[in-house]
């Protein structure tokens, strides 16, 4: 019988798992967690209170997996907004306008409900069983080949089992024990890199009011190149709620103080989000994170490299939440695991480290941007960036500047932030062209709002003196 085992059934777990199943006869998926049976929090996954979006190119590749899937999220109560109509954002440069949508999106909703519908689709597959309450603890075969897996009770006394497997999928995300496994088997060698701008983070969940539930994507963005380390994102989930993250450096981040939250948000580049949180009925306490650096492994640069073994999602490399990569990421790595599978004819010599190398194609796309971005920040610590890097950022943001005021660059630089275009799209002769000429409208003095969102802000006059 050929056996896939998968490690972790999160979104990178489960989307692998769909993968492998035409290619193999059983897919088992070991978890340390006993997983709820709908859309609700699970230990193993603290990061998922806050906010998290599936960009376009990641939601292609869940749905060429999945066919139906954003449909499915969007009846469970997940958000669409096509872009960039259907977000208000500050960035460094300024504000965006709300251009006419040219294809792209982002689906919003809580992480709970996100891999829960994808775990019911995926689990709807008999030839993929859950293995819940389960940690793997080693890998089994030697540097050249990977036979299977050991695993534990995750909880408990003791009680080691032996997995036959023809394929292993180290998809765990960041507790991921891939690069001891393979040190064990004298891979000692694997690059990896990280820069951590000692970001942290908060998240609340608010009632929205009565007729708003759907409202675009808010952001007002950090602008780290002139020492302003504090952002905040607020965006629609499913039953009627509104989530706010907050997010800044050491020294100027937010707290735990549920009485400090919208005060946190009114004092930002601009107040817009603690005016539309502002008197609303708030349904959850402050949630408080300060794991938000980026952390790669270059697995596809190893010398050597075992037949049978495959690493995925954010296994491979975790990012500043704030960008809301990772989910999108994860989508990727498991479509080119089904790509390599199809192409190749099944599990054929040389699978692992094709799929491998074709994954580091999306973490690519996703790492350039991000650390370009976070490098900035006074607080950032990690290797140094290069000179390229430090071109890279100055390139992003001219391009970012010119987006503001030129919706053909708006959409170059959302086909590429998407995930549906390489980063060579933002080198096309036109954009480098438009780059230099810069933004053809004068730079908005406020945030492009409808009527019906503006009133949804309480006025600042109103605020001051009263309590959030």
């Amino acid at each position: 019988m050929r056996r896939a085992v998968i490690i972790g059934a999160g979104m990178a777990g489960m989307l692998s798992a769909r993968a492998a199943a035409d290619f193999v006869d059983e897919v088992l998926v070991v978890e340390a967690d006993d997983l709820p049976d709908g859309p609700r929090p699970r230990k193993g996954l603290p990061q998922a209170r806050h906010i998290h979006s599936l960009v376009a190119g990641g939601a292609d590749a869940a749905q060429e997996l999945l066919p139906g899937i954003v449909q499915h999220w969007l009846d469970a109560g997940a958000h669409r907004h096509e872009l960039t109509a259907g977000m208000v954002a500050l960035s460094p440069e300024g504000w965006y306008r709300r251009w006419q949508p040219d294809g792209h999106f982002i689906i919003t909703a809580s992480r709970d409900l996100l891999d829960w519908v994808v775990r019911k689709q995926v689990l709807a597959d008999a030839r993929i069983r859950l293995l819940g309450g389960r940690k793997v603890t080693a890998l089994h075969g030697s540097a050249r080949q990977i036979t299977g897996v050991l695993h534990n009770p995750a909880h408990g006394p003791d009680d080691p089992q032996h997995l036959d497997a023809n394929l292993v999928i180290d998809a765990s995300g960041r507790a991921s024990r891939a690069t001891a496994w393979l040190a064990g088997l004298g891979i000692d060698t694997i690059p990896h890199r990280t820069l951590d701008t000692g970001l942290t983070y908060a998240t609340r969940l608010f009632r929205a009011p009565a007729g708003a539930e759907h409202i675009p994507v808010f952001n007002i963005m950090a602008q780290p190149r002139a020492g302003i380390g504090q952002s905040a994102v607020l965006a629609p989930i499913e039953n009627g709620q509104w989530m706010a993250t907050l997010g800044g450096i050491k020294g100027s981040e937010p707290t735990r103080n549920a009485d400090d939250f919208i005060a946190f948000a009114l004092g930002l580049r601009h107040p817009l989000i603690g005016q539309l949180l502002h008197g609303l009925e708030h349904v959850s306490d402050v949630t408080l994170t300060r794991s938000t650096g980026n952390r790669r492994h270059y697995y596809e640069k190893s010398r050597a490299w075992p037949d049978g073994l495959i690493v995925l999602g954010d296994a491979i490399a975790t990012f500043n939440p704030v960008y809301g990569q990772g989910m999108s990421v994860a989508a990727l790595g498991a479509r080119a695991l089904h790509h390599e599978l199809h192409k190749g004819g099944g599990l054929t010599a040389g699978l692992a480290r094709r799929v491998q190398r074709a994954a580091a194609t999306s973490v690519d796309a996703a790492w350039a941007p991000a650390t370009a971005q976070d490098i900035h920040y006074t607080s950032a610590h990690g290797q140094k960036p290069s000179r390229p890097e430090r071109l890279l950022g100055r390139f992003t943001s001219r391009l970012s500047y010119t987006a503001t005021g030129s919706q053909f660059m708006a959409d170059a630089v959302t086909d590429v932030t998407s995930m549906r275009a390489a980063s060579t799209r933002l080198l096309d002769p036109a954009v480098l062209r438009a780059a230099a000429a810069g933004p053809k409208l004068q730079p908005l003095i406020g945030p492009p709002l409808t009527e019906p969102e503006q009133r949804l802000l309480t006025p600042l006059e109103e605020i001051k003196g009263k309590p959030a």
